[in-house]
């Protein structure tokens, strides 16, 4: 999946990283406690969360994620916006609660921990 069609199927609108909606992205997760994303997860492309700091960005630059979906309409701060410039990390905004954000993109066929959907 494209991060354009995670930015489509969440109603979604760009922060920052328009040049790189056209990556390809295999995986997301969704997660509040960067602590979780560091410690279970693994292979992931798309990170949802409602959390506003920038240890965010920074999880998200360790784990060689290429995009962050800002979820329940929380808004990066403007460092928050530059550290994931620097790092290349698409940002998008989505008024979406977490659960039907990540929902939709499962159903979709974006999965979680690499593997396919019902494998």
């Amino acid at each position: 999946m494209k991060i354009s069609q995670v930015m489509e199927l969440l109603d979604a609108s760009v922060i920052c990283g328009e040049d790189s909606l056209g990556k390809h992205v295999y995986s997301a997760c969704g997660s509040d406690m960067m602590s979780d994303v560091l410690a279970y997860v693994k292979d992931q492309s798309v990170l949802l969360t409602g959390l506003v700091n920038s240890q965010v960005i920074r999880t998200a630059e360790m784990m060689d994620m290429v995009c962050i979906v800002f979820v329940r309409s929380k808004t990066p701060t403007p460092e928050m916006i530059e550290l994931a410039k620097e790092s290349g990390i698409v940002l998008l905004a989505s008024d979406k609660r977490m659960y039907e954000a990540c929902g939709k993109l499962y159903a979709s066929g974006l999965c979680g921990n690499g593997v396919k959907n019902g494998k």
